[in-house]
């Protein structure tokens, strides 16, 4: 696939915000600081359509995103950075919970794990969420350049094995230097229809 324009349509911080058109949607989410916002930039071949940050926990909204007049990337909140309060947690839960359950039109959710990382608790709730409410979903794991070539399927493995999850759901990816973006976005032209 081929990405032509990308642009940022709208944000929701709350239930009644959420788009419910016929809008095909792909959902980004993983905990703060695992490279979310990017990735979506890399993947668009864009610097700052999705607002990058040092500070973990910046995304507090859905923030949808335009692609090729054709299809919305929806960059959601990062969970696992409690600086900001619990009752702003349980609120973007909430709101992410509605998002996940309410979008007519998500074709898949993309799971960013950092390969670095064993998965944590909250990495496993979501896939439980996801698995519970029979949303589909794939894991990427992200910041592959940051590691040896070698050590990546390694790394897949491990990710597999905590979550409980075939390796083959697990997309490596890097926003550095591009690895796996190709395979990411024909995957996604493979759902579009």
């Amino acid at each position: 696939m081929n990405i032509k324009n990308a642009r940022y349509l709208t944000s929701a911080v709350k239930e009644e915000q959420i788009l419910k058109d016929e809008a095909v949607e792909f959902a980004f989410v993983g905990r703060s600081n695992v490279g979310k916002s990017s990735l979506i930039n890399a993947l668009v071949g864009q610097k700052s359509l999705a607002k990058t940050s040092s500070t973990p926990g910046l995304t507090k909204m859905i923030n949808y995103f335009v692609v090729n007049e054709q299809f919305r990337i929806v960059d959601l909140p990062g969970y696992g950075y409690a600086k900001t309060g619990q009752k702003h947690i349980a609120n973007w839960a909430g709101l992410m919970e509605k998002y996940l359950t309410m979008s007519p039109n998500l074709k898949t959710v993309f799971v960013l794990l950092d390969c670095r990382h064993k998965p944590n608790e909250l990495d496993k709730m979501m896939l439980e969420f996801l698995q519970t409410y029979q949303i589909p979903f794939m894991l990427i794991a992200t910041k592959v350049d940051k590691i040896a070539k070698s050590k990546l399927p390694q790394a897949c493995n491990q990710i597999a094995k905590e979550l409980g999850v075939r390796k083959e759901i697990i997309m490596p990816f890097s926003s550095e230097n591009g690895i796996g973006k190709e395979n990411l976005l024909n995957y996604i032209e493979s759902l579009i229809g």
